[in-house]
């Protein structure tokens, strides 16, 4: 049997975190507005069978129905944990050469040597969850805090809801 393993990416290690399982940290500094890495992934559509654990939820604009669509991370990337606080944010576009999905993480601010790079899930208020990011300004869920999402947020989860975002619901 073959084994084929992951190809690291430039200035990253995955490492154990204290946000949650594993994480990863950077090996070099990076710059604000830097681009920290590009994603690698798998495409699916709504419908299909697969684990979204690692998935980015995309807009599906170029998909017929406009539904969404899910890039399931294969990259170290996978391992880029919520932060509400975040020092990158990620970007997408539809590939009309490979029809498929781009994605790249951008610095929100310099991030020096052995920082753990995040990013703001935002997930919907069907699927939030109770965040351990640690940021002094964490929500207490990893969700979306527009007022529209919040409005949709189950009631058994409201009581983990922390200020601002509870004054926005």
């Amino acid at each position: 049997m073959k084994i084929t393993r992951m190809p690291l990416l430039d200035g990253l290690r995955v490492v154990f975190s204290k946000i949650h399982g594993y994480g990863v940290v950077t090996t070099r500094p990076f710059s604000k507005g830097e681009i920290v890495c590009h994603g690698d992934g798998v495409l699916y559509k709504a419908e299909d069978d697969f684990d979204d654990t690692y998935a980015l939820i995309l807009p599906g604009e170029d998909s017929p129905a406009g539904d969404p669509l899910f890039w399931d991370l294969v990259c170290q990337t996978r391992w880029f944990n919520h932060s509400c606080d975040p020092n990158t944010e990620v970007h997408s576009d539809w590939d009309h050469e490979t029809n498929s999905i781009r994605a790249w993480w951008v610095c929100e601010r310099d991030i020096p040597i052995g920082e753990e790079i995040t990013y703001d899930y935002a997930f919907t208020a069907e699927v939030a969850e109770a965040c351990a990011c640690g940021a002094a300004n964490c929500r207490g869920l990893i969700i979306d805090e527009s007022p529209e999402n919040l409005a949709r947020l189950p009631e058994h989860l409201r009581p983990l809801l922390r200020q601002p975002a509870r004054a926005a619901s």
